[in-house]
């Protein structure tokens, strides 16, 4: 039951991760639900995947490849403040480099905000955690869940730049980012009160997550 429920698992979610993205399927399924449907159909899924992946490799055989030591607890405790701040920051916000995005008709390569350092905050903040995470988890089942989800999340800025360009074509995607880079190194924030709810909406999750970590995986976080 262990490793079979892990491997359906991991199945289940990387199809979930590359099916409904096809341009083919993905257009019959907006007509269908509409693009803010879909997205949000999409991302629930997405999260109930991930969380039954999440629960499977607690449940598979223990196999230690490394011993767990007390000062490893402290890489995704100070890790998760960093996602927390890419999640909040790079969602639902206009980045015409990305695979999703808000408003990109909107964006100002003049003012990028977290665009003029990472191009793709999301898939940086999923490396992040699964990077962090892998450090206090040595056992075999984790080992393969963190490392396979780092390198997607590292292969997917490589794919996703690679659609985008076909999507802008090189020389509209190449000026582009080039203007974003000639942007200040710390841009003015185009909405102070945007900053604000966002800086305070990171600290909120940062203390959810926390605080709901024992009870959905039944491990304390905190060291």
């Amino acid at each position: 039951m262990g490793w079979a429920n892990y491997l359906a698992a991991f199945a289940t979610f990387f199809i979930m991760h590359s099916l409904p993205l096809r341009p083919a399927i993905k257009g019959r399924l907006v007509n269908i639900l509409g693009r803010r449907g879909f997205s949000t159909a999409y991302s629930m899924i997405s999260l109930a995947a991930l969380a039954w992946l999440i629960v499977a490799a607690a449940q598979t055989p223990f196999v230690e490849l490394w011993t767990r030591a007390n000062w490893q607890t402290w890489v995704p405790m100070t890790a998760m403040a960093a996602v927390c701040i890419l999640v909040c920051f790079g969602a639902a916000r206009p980045n015409p480099f990305s695979f999703g995005g808000a408003r990109n008709n909107t964006f100002d390569p003049a003012r990028p905000g977290l665009i003029r350092w990472l191009r793709h905050p999301l898939l940086a903040a999923l490396a992040l955690w699964a990077l962090a995470h892998l450090v206090p988890n040595g056992d075999l089942a984790h080992v393969i869940l963190f490392g396979v989800f780092g390198a997607f999340a590292l292969l997917g800025m490589k794919l996703v730049d690679r659609r985008r360009k076909r999507e802008m074509g090189p020389d509209q995607w190449a000026e582009l980012r080039e203007r974003v880079t000639r942007s200040p190194m710390i841009p003015s924030p185009a909405s102070w009160r945007g900053t604000v709810i966002r800086g305070i909406l990171s600290a909120g999750l940062y203390a959810m997550l926390i605080a709901a970590h024992p009870v959905v995986l039944g491990v304390s976080p905190l060291p």
